[in-house]
């Protein structure tokens, strides 16, 4: 039921999500209850003393049965009447009693309406809740890994549903995968994800460190993970996913652009890893953006990347909010890697890359198969960065074209586990492999007019001696932008001297 409904409509994910999520709170409670009852003698001394004292459980829920035996979820489980103002009404009180909550499962009515039509019935409601009381979700019944996992499955669910919206939450699992297990996070560290949507790079980061350490006999400190993202509903799946994944983070709300909130005394915080999948393409930031941006983001020689594309700009904040031994990756489209190059004229975004290319910053770039993102076809690129890189590296850049390294899925191609682990491996040794990986010289990027693209380097089969046509059809819109561009200017010049029409 629950994949038919988010297929059908992905704005269930709004209703189911914070609905298990309150089905593992109340069974958490419950599993904590128990626990104190075994102490005291009797559950519902238990619950007095958890009302007295909050800090005897991890959330505090004010759901408490008239029959003390009867689980918490029993609560929300028994609505008979007004289901949807009831489940509304009990998740505005857990939130109340829970700052931590407040604006995650507390926003969304169960009771609202679209031109009088309720957008999720009662007998739906009444359905979807029996569906979710199937199965326990407490502390011995479900770890939290595989409770996370499960939540993670929901959100690439209603992604495939969600058209074009999808890539405002979700990123590809196995793309996520490969860049964490490059970036090979250490106990401890701080990772920053300035657009986390859902927060799935950030959790996946924490896999990635607790999975390179399992087997250890030291206490594994686990990281300290950080996230913006300026959608509210997105904002609240985040910080559910964090929680659900028992995992350590906060996350901020706003336009991390315009308004980022990881500060530290005037200045961008820095961090020991980033990890980001901007939206690709933002055309709404302009040159005032930039020269009015007051956390020296967009250094002298780099700057404005144009306005038809923030891509750049993205990239630059993230780089500045690495400390000295601090390491990115970023999805970018990928005509990020090549627009601009091999024009004639100068062009504001090649001048980003090339200043990235010159300060030595960039240390690797994957080309991703097509489809497999939800919300475009495109293959997108995967942009590594080292502000330490070693030296037995420096003036030189790894490109892997992982174009071929893709199953066929339905409704999108997919990597598979033993692809994942080759890219991983061939980025973290820099290994060179005919038809798929490259260690490109500067010098030679620079002859190409500071092209980093990977396909333009790494053909993938012996037919293969020219580039992508989409990848030229790219250039040839930024050629046909910028003329144009500079055919407005000129008649406003010609205007000005009242020359011409």
């Amino acid at each position: 039921m629950l994949d038919q409904g988010s297929q059908r409509c992905p704005k269930y994910k709004d209703y189911i999500l914070p609905l298990i999520f309150t089905k593992r709170l109340c069974d958490v409670f419950d599993d904590e209850i128990n626990r104190i009852a075994s102490e005291v003698g009797s559950r519902a001394k238990a619950f007095q003393l958890a009302k007295r004292d909050h800090k005897l459980v991890r959330f505090y829920l004010p759901l408490i049965p008239n029959d003390p035996e009867q689980p918490v979820w029993s609560m929300i489980r028994k609505l008979a009447d007004k289901i949807g103002e009831g489940v509304t009404t009990h998740m505005r009180a857990i939130s109340k009693e829970n700052p931590l909550l407040q604006g995650i499962i507390d926003r969304v009515d169960f009771n609202a309406t679209t031109h009088g039509q309720r957008d999720i019935d009662d007998d739906r409601l009444s359905n979807l809740i029996e569906a979710i009381s199937t199965k326990r979700l407490g502390l011995k019944d479900v770890e939290a890994d595989i409770i996370g996992k499960s939540y993670e499955y929901l959100i690439r669910k209603f992604a495939e549903g969600g058209g074009q919206s999808a890539g405002e939450f979700y990123t590809p699992g196995e793309i996520g995968t490969i860049m964490s297990k490059v970036l090979q996070p250490e106990p401890g560290m701080e990772i920053y994800d300035p657009c986390c949507g859902s927060g799935g790079l950030l959790i996946k980061c924490e896999i990635a460190m607790e999975e390179k350490t399992r087997g250890k006999k030291r206490t594994i400190a686990p990281l300290k993970l950080y996230g913006q993202e300026y959608i509210p509903e997105t904002w609240a799946m985040a910080n559910m996913n964090m929680i659900i994944h028992d995992m350590e983070g906060e996350i901020e709300i706003g336009d991390t652009f315009k308004n980022p909130k990881f500060r530290k005394a005037g200045k961008l915080r820095s961090f020991d890893r980033v990890v980001a999948n901007p939206m690709w393409n933002q055309d709404w930031f302009t040159e005032s953006d930039y020269d009015n941006d007051e956390f020296d983001r967009f250094p002298t020689g780099a700057g404005f990347p144009g306005k038809s594309s923030a891509d750049w700009g993205w990239v630059q904040h993230m780089y500045t909010s690495l400390n000295a031994s601090g390491r990115a990756a970023i999805v970018l489209d990928r005509g990020a890697a090549s627009r601009g190059s091999g024009n004639a004229g100068t062009n504001k975004e090649k001048t980003v890359r090339q200043w990235f290319v010159d300060q030595d910053i960039i240390e690797s770039v994957l080309y991703l198969p097509e489809n497999l993102f939800y919300n475009t076809t495109a293959p997108g690129i995967v942009l590594f960065l080292n502000r330490s890189k070693p030296k037995a590296r420096k003036g030189k850049v790894f490109l892997v074209n992982a174009s071929k390294v893709f199953e066929k899925g339905d409704p999108k191609n997919f990597i598979p586990d033993e692809g994942i682990q080759r890219i991983a491996n061939i980025l973290i040794g820099w290994t060179e492999e005919e038809k798929l990986s490259r260690i490109v010289e500067h010098t030679e990027l620079k002859k190409n007019d500071y092209n980093i693209s990977p396909s333009r380097y790494i053909h993938t089969s012996d037919a293969e001696t020219y580039r992508p046509i989409a990848e030229i059809v790219d250039e040839l819109n930024v050629i046909e932008l910028e003329a144009k561009q500079t055919d407005e200017a000129l008649r406003s010049i010609l205007k000005q001297l009242g020359i011409g029409a």
